[in-house]
């Protein structure tokens, strides 16, 4: 059975002394506690075979975005010390004999989109690399209520310690992957985008997640993309000034990364495009901020929106922002704007529920009793 490979050359957080410290307790927990010592014992209860073929585990990597500072085995290292703090799993080191293998089956209690396999190859090699995982879905497929779509194999203790991590970080992906996919559909031909608005600290799982849903990444940080932002325009003195300003620096620093400026009105549009008439700027897009009007029906009002596009008139990428929900934005896209951004897809987030259960028979029962498969 092949593995995920999951080896990320990222550097170092930031906050590396920190992280190095978490990852230094994690690491020790998990050679002093978690690996079993002898595997003797297989405990399968009513195991049932996940529909259809296991998959390749090469075809299910969605590329992780790209970061210069962000190490995700530091996250992962983080999620497993806090849950172990400075004792392990006492219920399991009570419970569990250490030489008990055991198979767990992942079960999906809603419908939606799956995200989050790679990175839990990641937990499960963390824990212990002799857990086997396999998987009948990739990144990105669908599942289905009552879907039995993957299993892990080894010992009971590592399976059980890295079981809510696991699913903490594939629940939250997975919701996020869910709405991503609804949204960009609806978004069409429009594409969507996710925001900075994500959980502190998963940055960048919460932006592979929008990516495994079918959208696009917005700048990953304050490094990547200049974004000229209304408190940028109201210090500098201008929308003008801050462009000018922007121009300056990017030629001193012999820096070619993307540009965006936030618009709130047509004369705010009027003069972004009077600038780059008069001179060779580094602007690309063209942000319209809440240019989409509500209605007291409900509805609302794009017209501001698209004149605004056809203003631009394919000049610059155009980014739409503000009142964007599921419920109107199949209108905003349909105006001719490049891009919607949503920062609802990763800060308003509803977890997919996602089980792993040893008894699958049992589990499967109760969730049928509450409506959960």
């Amino acid at each position: 059975m092949s593995r995920i490979s999951t080896s990320v050359s990222l550097p170092r957080l930031a906050a590396s002394a920190t992280a190095s410290a978490f990852r230094r307790s994690a690491v020790s927990l998990v050679a002093s506690s978690f690996l079993c010592s002898k595997r003797r014992k297989i405990f399968a209860m009513a195991a049932v075979e996940a529909t259809g073929s296991m998959a390749s585990a090469d075809s299910l990597v969605v590329k992780l975005p790209s970061h210069p500072t962000y190490d995700l085995k530091a996250v992962v290292a983080l999620a497993l010390a806090e849950d172990a703090g400075d004792r392990g799993d006492v219920t399991s080191l009570a419970i569990l004999p250490s030489e008990m293998e055991v198979e767990a089956h992942f079960i999906a209690k809603e419908d939606g989109v799956i995200a989050g396999i790679a990175l839990a190859e990641m937990i499960f090699d963390q824990v212990d690399p002799s857990l086997k995982v396999e998987w009948s879905v990739r990144d990105g497929n669908y599942i289905n209520k009552g879907m039995q779509f993957g299993k892990v194999c080894g010992c009971a203790h590592n399976i059980v310690v890295a079981e809510r991590v696991v699913l903490n970080f594939m629940q939250r992906m997975s919701g996020i992957a869910t709405f991503t996919k609804v949204m960009s559909d609806a978004a069409y031909p429009a594409c969507i985008l996710e925001t900075r608005k994500t959980a502190p600290g998963l940055r960048l799982v919460d932006k592979w997640a929008v990516l495994i849903g079918g959208g696009k990444n917005h700048r990953m940080g304050l490094f990547d993309m200049v974004m000229i932002k209304d408190n940028h325009v109201s210090i500098a003195g201008g929308i003008a000034n801050a462009l000018k300003s922007v121009d300056s620096f990017l030629e001193k620093k012999n820096l070619k990364i993307p540009v965006e400026v936030e618009t709130r009105t047509m004369e705010e549009v009027k003069e972004v495009l009077n600038y780059a008439s008069q001179t060779k700027c580094s602007l690309t897009r063209i942000m319209l901020d809440n240019m989409v009007i509500p209605l007291p029906n409900g509805d609302v009002d794009v017209t501001m929106l698209k004149e605004a596009v056809e203003m631009i008139d394919g000049r610059f990428e155009t980014e739409a922002s503000g009142n964007v929900s599921l419920e109107t934005v199949k209108k905003i896209g349909e105006t001719g704007v490049t891009y919607i951004s949503s920062g609802a897809l990763t800060h308003s987030v509803k977890a997919l529920d996602i089980s792993l259960k040893i008894d699958t028979d049992l589990a499967l029962h109760v969730a049928r009793r509450t409506n959960r498969a």
